[in-house]
């Protein structure tokens, strides 16, 4: 008995299952305030006074922050022209950290831009700790470094500490994100795999939602509000060390089984479910026995793999099987060593930089679109939950590679309409903007799912690692695009737009994984794109085969 079929004994999402999940999904909420908070904390300011009209008359225009007033009230600013003058307007500080405006704005992509970057480091040190030392332990320790992260910035002195802070809590966000994506995903059965994957992503689309309520109602002070973003869910989600286990799973793998047999048996009893310590014992013998198969699978796989290059660099000239022991692992260079892995492998690593990219700086830009800055934001939030929610018809339905190219072309069609929409109709650019932000959070949602399908399984987990590279380096740069509207409005929208494009163009090139057996070796995934289609067996059933993270993270 595998462990898969002990939790479809357990029940695939039984009540125990739902209760932990629901718990750890709403972890992925302060997660969505962390990284969508740099809209708020550099928002360019609605209100400014001109420092001239205030020597000149003493008074102040209208103006509706009363931080302001209190701010300039003090005479010696008719002395001494204020640091906070930018290009003539006096600028609150209270609302925009360091002043980054005007000529100091690319200060404020840079701030957005290393806290991706945090992400990107945070993704593999605690993806590694949690497989050496447990999901639990990292997770409750990403919370708390996460915690003194976002005080910290809340009190930064000056910017360095600010965006030193702000890359801690960026390295965090992956750390709570993707051990408790994990957890979740490692107790449901295969059955639920998809839904539940996909929900996890809603929660963080409430926080979309949530994050711009708090900036409305703290609109005077950006420490308050990074304060409040940070100390209530933090000190919230520590609370969960009492209630939050191990993934059973991972006790398992790590021999731990007496404690793996203890949450299983809790999950039973909740669940209302008859589980035996014979079953049990049946399953830690059946999952030794797996284990030794797979380790010895892997090494036929890697041999093979080893054979099939001195076949190539023979030009399939007959060849003596190699009696290495032990052939060198594969790696990310072997994608690049073999021309179809190669085109399809620089395929997928550019449908994720361009998915990462087009998302946040949509995400970030709602300012760029005219009207009400939090209007827009939680309409671009709002537009998530249909765009996740589409994919669980269609995933398994019309296909990968046709929901992914579908979402791209739609979404680029959208975004470069804007080009053509006449000034005086703003509300048509906001629409077509928000269409594509849901086309491009579902073709986001796809990528993920359809790339872990694409590798062979001894270079699976290094092509995801590869993918998750090429996502963070779009976030990275992303806000640095976003800039570019300070010269033409349009024109980060047209990037997105032209990019989405030719990513779902790029995509139809690739083959289609829906009822079709995984690739294993380097072999099998060369030769993946000439492979039949297979109705018996193949990714439908399999939903997500191995959890590994979240294209979040």
């Amino acid at each position: 008995m595998a462990y898969d079929d002990v939790l479809l004994h357990l029940g695939e999402f039984g009540r125990y299952q739902k209760r932990i999940y629901l718990l750890l999904c709403f972890t992925v909420i302060p997660c969505a305030f962390h990284k969508l908070a740099g809209v708020f904390l550099g928002a360019k300011p609605n209100h400014s006074i001109p420092w001239d009209d205030f020597l000149k008359h003493g008074l102040l225009v209208k103006c509706t922050i009363q931080t302001i007033r209190n701010l300039i009230s003090k005479k010696e600013y008719l002395l001494i022209k204020p640091k906070n003058v930018i290009n003539g307007f006096l600028i609150n500080p209270s609302t925009n950290p360091f002043l980054l405006v005007c000529d100091r704005a690319w200060l404020r992509a840079t701030a957005d831009s290393l806290f991706m970057t945090g992400v990107l480091i945070g993704s593999y040190i605690f993806g590694d700790l949690s497989d050496r030392f447990g999901r639990r332990p990292t997770f409750f320790i990403s919370l708390v470094l996460q915690l003194a992260a976002g005080l910290l910035a809340a009190i930064a002195p000056e910017y360095i500490t600010f965006v030193l802070a702000r890359i801690l809590i960026g390295a965090t966000t992956s750390g709570v994100f993707l051990v408790a994506y994990v957890i979740a995903m490692e107790m449901v059965g295969p059955g639920k795999r998809l839904f539940a994957g996909t929900i996890v992503h809603m929660f963080f689309s409430i926080g979309f939602l949530l994050i711009a309520g708090f900036a409305y109602a703290i609109q005077d002070s950006w420490r308050i509000f990074q304060v409040v973003i940070t100390l209530v869910p933090g000190v919230l989600f520590i609370s969960y060390w009492w209630v939050i286990p191990e993934s059973s799973r991972w006790l398992m793998t790590k021999g731990k089984h007496a404690e793996a047999k203890q949450i299983l048996m809790k999950a039973a009893k909740e669940n209302k479910v008859r589980l035996t310590e014979d079953m049990l014992d049946n399953l830690l013998a059946a999952e030794t026995l797996e284990e030794k198969a797979a380790e010895e699978k892997k090494q036929i796989l890697e041999q093979e793999c080893n054979n099939y290059e001195i076949r190539q660099r023979n030009g399939d000239v007959p060849y003596k099987e190699t009696t290495a022991a032990k052939p060198p692992r594969p790696s990310i260079l072997d994608l690049m060593r073999h021309p179809s892995l190669r085109k399809r492998s620089i395929n997928i690593f550019f449908n994720w930089f361009v998915n990462s990219l087009a998302y946040y700086g949509l995400s970030w830009s709602t300012s760029n679109l005219g009207g009400n800055d939090y209007l827009n934001f939680c309409l671009s939030g709002i537009m998530e939950f249909p765009g996740y929610g589409i994919l669980i018809f269609t995933l398994n339905r019309f296909g990968r590679k046709f929901t992914l190219c579908g979402a791209l072309l739609i979404g680029g069609v959208a975004l470069l309409s804007t080009l053509f929409v006449p000034s005086h109709m703003n509300w048509l650019t906001i629409v077509l903007a928000m269409i594509g932000k849901l086309a491009i959070t579902s073709s986001y949602g796809t990528v993920y799912v359809f790339s872990t399908e694409q590798f062979p399984t001894v270079i699976r987990n290094a092509g995801l690692g590869a993918c998750s590279m090429s996502a963070r380096i779009g976030g990275i740069l992303a806000p640095y695009i976003n800039l570019l509207a300070d010269y033409w409005r349009p024109l980060p929208l047209l990037i997105f737009g032209g990019l989405a494009l030719l990513a779902g163009g790029l995509a139809l090139l690739l083959p289609e994984t829906l009822n079709r057996k995984l690739p294993e070796t380097i072999a099998d995934g060369e030769n993946f794109s000439k492979q039949p289609f297979s109705k018996s067996k193949g990714t439908k059933d399999l939903k997500l085969q191995k959890v590994e993270g979240s294209n979040r993270a």
